[in-house]
C-alpha cells in the first residue's frame, strides 16, 4: 500500500539538530521521503558524568539501547539542556508552575529549533512540536499519580502528573499558548502520555490521586467504592495470588471469560477504567480547546497513544479521541512490550513466590496479546532486547493491533502507527514493512537517532 504521497513522519529531538545540523537533517529526511518532522523545543550539549539526563532514556534502569547515529560524537551520553526560546513569562502567571529558565544553552543554540522548523516548512514538510501531555518541568510529588493506597508507585518509567491536576492543566495551558507564539509555522502538537501509562504494574493502578477524586466526583463516579475495590484487588496481586487464578488467562481462551467474570463481579474495577477512561478523554479535550484558542482551527492535535489492550488501562480511547484529534499515533514500542511482561512478572512472581512461572508467563502474553502461539515461557525470555537482537514479537499481534486502531477511529482521524527506530536494521524493516502493507493512513518512526544509513535506506525502499 505503500505510495510517495502516503504520510511518513520522522521524529528528530533537538540533539541531534545541533550535533548534526540544520542542514544535513533536512537532506537525510527528505532522501527518506519524508512527509512531517517532529521535534522538541529543547537544546542541549554534552555534560559530565552523573549530572543532566542520559541519553538514550534508561527506562528506569532497564535499557541497553545506544544510538545508531553518533549524538556530539557518542552513542550514548550525558546532556545538559534548556529551552530552545524565550518564555513569554506573563503567560503563566494562573500556573503554580514557571516556564522553563533560559540559560547559556538557549542563548547560544535556541535559534537553530526555530531556523529548523523554518526550514523545514520551507521544503514542505509539516513540522509538530513533541511534548509531554502532562508532564511540567520540575514536577511536584503532589501532582504525580497515586496508587489506591495513596502511595506513589515505585520505579515508574514515565514520570508523568495527574492527568487531574489543576495545577498541571494550567501549565499546558501556558505553555502551549507559548509555544504557538514563538514558532507560529508549526503545524501542530504531538503529545506523548495523555493518558496512565503502564509499563510498570505500579503505574497500571494509578491514580487514586486527591485531583482525581475531585474530578471524579465533578464528573459523575462514585470515587471511595471504586479506590476501595481496586485497592483489594491491588492487595490480591501482592501474595493472595495462585497459579489457578491465572490457568484460564494461560490457555486458549486467553482469559476472555475470566475477565468478563471479574468485571461482572466487581464492576467497581470497570467502573474504574471508566474513569481513567473520561480522565483521558477530558484532557486532550483540553488541549483541542488551547491549541484553537491561540493557534486556530487549523493548527492540528496528533496523539500518541499505547496500543491495544494497554489502552484500556491507560484510559486512553480511541473512538472518543478520534474526535478531538486530528490523528493517532498507537506506538509499536515492541521493545516495551517484552519489557513489560519482565516488569509485571517479575514483580508478581516476586509477590507470589510458589507461583508457576509458566503458566505466569502465558498469562501475561494473552493478556497483553503479543503472540498467537507459541512465544516465551519463562520471565527470562523477555526483557529489553540488547540493540542488536530482534524484538521478540511477531507480526500477527501487531497487524491486529493496527487493525482494532483503525476500526475504533473509522474515518474521523487519520491512524499514523509509531515504529520505534531502535533495534537491528533487519528486524526494524519489518516492523515497518508490516506497517506499510496495513490500512493505516501513514506511520511515524521515533526516533532519528536510531536511523544510521542502512535503516535511512529501509525507510526509502519500503516507504517509497
Amino acid at each position: 500500500m505503500s505510495d510517495r504521497n502516503r504520510f511518513l513522519g520522522i521524529t528528530v529531538l533537538g540533539d541531534f539538530i545541533l550535533s548534526e545540523g540544520v542542514e544535513s537533517v533536512l537532506e537525510n529526511l527528505q532522501r527518506v521521503g519524508a512527509t512531517a518532522v517532529a521535534c522538541n523545543p529543547t537544546v542541549t550539549a554534552p555534560a559530565e558524568e552523573g549530572t543532566g539526563s542520559f541519553q538514550p532514556p534508561i527506562d528506569a534502569g532497564s535499557s541497553p539501547r545506544v544510538f545508531d547515529r553518533r549524538l556530539f560524537g557518542k552513542t550514548c551520553l550525558w546532556v545538559r539542556s534548556g529551552p530552545s526560546y524565550r518564555p513569554n513569562t506573563a503567560f503563566y502567571k494562573d500556573s503554580p508552575y514557571p516556564p522553563r529558565r533560559v540559560n547559556d544553552l538557549t542563548e547560544t543554540n535556541g535559534d537553530l529549533i526555530g531556523r529548523f522548523i523554518d526550514k523545514a516548512a520551507d521544503s514542505g514538510l509539516k513540522v509538530y512540536l513533541q511534548i509531554g501531555a502532562a508532564q511540567p518541568s520540575g514536577l511536584r510529588d503532589d501532582d504525580r499519580p497515586r496508587l489506591p493506597n495513596g502511595q506513589i508507585p515505585a520505579k515508574r518509567m514515565a514520570d508523568t502528573a495527574s492527568l487531574a491536576s489543576h495545577a498541571v492543566r494550567a501549565y499546558n495551558r501556558a505553555y502551549i499558548r507559548d509555544l504557538l507564539e514563538a514558532y507560529p509555522r508549526i503545524s501542530g502538537f504531538r503529545p506523548d502520555w495523555p493518558e496512565s501509562p503502564c509499563y510498570t504494574l505500579g503505574e497500571a493502578f494509578q491514580d487514586f490521586s486527591p485531583h482525581v477524586n475531585q474530578w471524579a466526583d465533578l464528573h459523575g463516579f462514585d470515587f471511595e467504592p471504586i479506590q476501595r475495590h481496586v485497592r483489594a484487588f491491588w492487595e490480591s496481586l501482592h501474595g493472595a495470588l495462585t497459579t489457578q487464578d491465572l490457568v484460564d488467562f494461560a490457555g486458549h481462551g486467553r482469559g476472555t471469560f475470566a475477565m468478563i467474570s471479574l468485571l461482572n463481579r466487581v464492576p467497581a474495577v470497570g467502573e474504574w477504567l471508566r474513569l481513567k477512561s473520561a480522565l483521558s478523554t477530558d484532557l486532550l479535550r483540553e488541549w483541542r480547546e488551547v491549541i484553537t484558542e491561540f493557534g486556530g482551527e487549523d493548527r492540528e492535535l496528533s496523539t500518541n497513544a499505547f496500543m491495544p489492550p494497554y489502552n484500556l488501562v491507560t484510559g486512553l480511547d480511541f473512538a472518543t479521541a478520534s474526535e478531538l484529534c486530528d490523528s493517532i499515533a498507537p506506538k509499536l514500542y515492541t521493545m516495551h512490550w517484552s519489557l513489560m511482561v519482565k516488569f509485571w512478572g517479575d514483580e508478581l512472581l516476586a509477590a507470589n513466590p510458589d507461583f508457576d512461572e509458566t503458566v505466569l508467563v502465558r498469562a501475561l502474553v494473552n493478556l497483553m496479546d503479543l503472540a498467537d502461539s507459541g512465544g516465551g515461557t519463562k520471565i527470562a525470555d523477555y526483557g529489553y532486547p540488547h540493540p542488536d537482537q530482534p524484538h521478540p514479537i511477531p507480526d500477527e499481534p501487531q497487524i491486529r493491533k493496527i487493525a482494532q486502531v483503525r476500526a475504533a477511529v473509522g474515518d474521523r482521524a487519520t491512524v499514523y502507527p509509531l515504529v520505534h527506530g531502535y533495534g537491528p536494521p533487519s528486524d526494524f524493516r519489518r516492523r515497518l514493512q508490516l506497517v506499510a502493507d496495513s490500512n493505516a493512513d501513514g506511520v511515524w518512526i521515533n526516533r532519528y537517532g536510531y536511523l544510521g544509513d542502512e535503516k535511512l535506506d529501509a525507510i526509502a525502499a519500503v516507504w517509497r
